[in-house]
């Protein structure tokens, strides 16, 4: 009988984002993904790219689902409703825990400008209605793991041994990497994790396969092995790579999507409306905007 081994991971598929251009609230937009088919994703819901500086996003509500925004540039503004409010800068992380009710806003600080990442990750049906929390990755304590010509920020799960600061309901692991010219790094990767590695910038080689900014690479859970590991190579000589990488445990559970809600059923959807209106998420605040450094 053969043991079962570690095996490098490929991408099934391959996706490009789709640019939408401005609207009421963005400057500029793009869809990296949505939960047009929310099996084939599994935990991971949508990542969308937002570049705004007035008004970007005021008070709105979610329920159900994580908001993981990553500041590419600029400084992203936030607040909400439990009384957090902050501002984050580029390589920064916030992880919003939505659970069963919070309102917040996204806002570039002082109407300058924020770009960013904000990926939606589903909660099992059992965390659905956790406390709300946010949780701010910033500069000053992000891990970070270093190799050979590679830098990368942990966000959430361990890799080689660093941690990230993310404490998350469900098993989950992210990092971006940053890779130097004819840099390479092989990415560990619970076996049992779907897993998305979105190109940022550069042009990389992803699990065999090279991809150009803007392309999301796509490997499903393997079975059979103890382990797996997903090759990560800068191979433009004159440019370096960045990649973004979020990997895990699919749910495998009914999803029903509604506004900002993300349930199980459509019963559940209507029930955050109702809870929302009737103000069981709490008060609108009226929380001013931060207060300029100058």
């Amino acid at each position: 009988m053969t043991a079962p081994s570690a095996v490098q991971r490929t991408l099934t598929r391959i996706t490009d984002k789709r640019h939408l251009g401005p609207d009421a609230q963005v400057d500029d937009k793009a869809i990296v993904f949505v939960p047009a088919d929310p099996a084939l994703t599994d935990p991971f819901l949508a990542l969308v790219e937002d570049w705004f500086s007035t008004p970007g996003f005021e008070w709105h509500p979610h329920r159900g689902l994580e908001t993981v925004t990553t500041v590419v540039d600029g400084v992203l503004e936030h607040g909400d409703n439990l009384g957090h409010a902050g501002a984050l800068q580029a390589g920064e992380v916030q992880w919003m825990t939505a659970g069963r009710g919070i309102i917040h806003r996204e806002l570039a600080y002082r109407d300058e400008h924020a770009h960013v990442l904000q990926m939606w990750l589903n909660l099992p049906a059992e965390k659905k209605m956790t406390p709300s929390r946010y949780q701010d990755l910033t500069a000053a304590v992000m891990p970070r793991l270093r190799a050979p010509g590679v830098r990368i920020d942990v966000h959430a799960g361990t890799v080689d041994g660093v941690t990230g600061a993310a404490r998350t309901h469900h098993p989950v692991q992210g990092i971006v990497a940053t890779l130097d010219p004819d840099a390479s790094y092989e990415l560990q990767v619970p076996p049992g994790h779907r897993l998305f590695a979105h190109v940022m910038d550069g042009r990389p080689l992803v699990g065999g396969r090279e991809l150009r900014a803007g392309q999301t690479g796509w490997s499903d859970p393997v079975t059979g092995a103890t382990a797996s590991t997903l090759q990560l190579a800068a191979v433009d000589p004159d440019e370096p790579a960045r990649v973004m990488v979020y990997s895990g445990t699919p749910l495998r559970e009914p999803v029903a999507l509604g506004g900002p809600f993300v349930m199980n059923t459509q019963v559940e959807i209507t029930r955050a409306f109702t809870d929302f209106h009737a103000g069981a998420f709490g008060a609108v605040p009226r929380t001013a905007r931060l207060a300029y450094d100058r």
